[in-house]
């Protein structure tokens, strides 16, 4: 699988906390063998984003993702569960 990130999802990764960084860049190799590993909790978005999926990198933070060529997903926003969705 190619993953490729958003220049504004880059810069909101480069501000994490080095334990955030270090979270996401395991769940992101996982991710990458296992897409769908319980984990991840890989998941279709709905409403405005049922484009969109989502896969935990923490209990509260998320990663937002959309698969846009064969193979290829881009990753668009990591944040907080609240700070996404406002719930």
């Amino acid at each position: 699988m190619r993953i490729v990130e958003s220049s504004k999802f880059s810069k909101k990764v480069s501000r994490l906390t080095f334990e955030l960084q270090r979270a996401y860049k395991e769940r992101l190799l996982l991710f990458a063998s296992n897409p769908y590993h319980p984990l991840l909790n890989n998941h279709k978005l709905t409403g405005d984003r049922k484009e969109q999926r989502s896969i935990n990198i923490t209990g509260d933070w998320r990663v937002i993702f959309e698969e846009y060529e064969e193979n290829t997903v881009r990753l668009i926003d990591i944040d907080t569960h609240h700070n996404l969705y406002g719930k």
